[in-house]
């Protein structure tokens, strides 16, 4: 098999070209893709529990670590007290959080809306309906289970 005909060369191969793509456009605010990432997935409202945010986005707690404090050093975060759980805190956007967050859901929407104006329906369902199968095989330990092992 050609690796350029395997699919996981395919997924690795099409992620390192968004990620450099995001990564482009976080430079150009002095950002970073991990950055903005994070930025996304803290309720822009309410803040979220730093102890539920690596589990959120799939992050280990020492990657995380280090990107909140880039951006609290940034003014982007601050860190209260978790009223509920005084062992936490919540991370909460700053004014200039939101707006960078703001600046990034834009950039995700602009690559949204590009995709799918370059994409039929059906083939973008189909996308969908391959990665979800892919995240279930993975998930439910299926790829190199006992049924599937084939010696090399």
């Amino acid at each position: 098999m050609k690796k350029t005909q395997s699919i996981d060369h395919q997924l690795r191969a099409t992620w390192q070209a968004v990620a450099k793509l995001y990564n482009e456009q976080a430079l150009a605010h002095n950002s970073t893709m991990a950055t903005a990432f994070v930025l996304l997935n803290i309720d822009k409202e309410n803040g979220t529990p730093s102890t539920a945010l690596g589990p959120l986005m799939g992050m280990e707690p020492t990657s995380l670590s280090r990107i909140l404090k880039t951006m609290e050093d940034k003014g982007a975060i601050s860190r209260e007290k978790n009223p509920e759980d005084g062992r936490s805190v919540i991370i909460k956007l700053t004014d200039y959080g939101k707006e960078m967050r703001k600046i990034s859901k834009g950039h995700v929407i602009q690559f949204n809306e590009t995709i799918a104006n370059n994409v039929s329906e059906k083939d973008l369902e189909g996308f969908f309906r391959v990665t979800e199968t892919i995240n279930k095989l993975i998930a439910e330990k299926e790829i190199y289970s006992e049924k599937n092992n084939k010696a090399v």
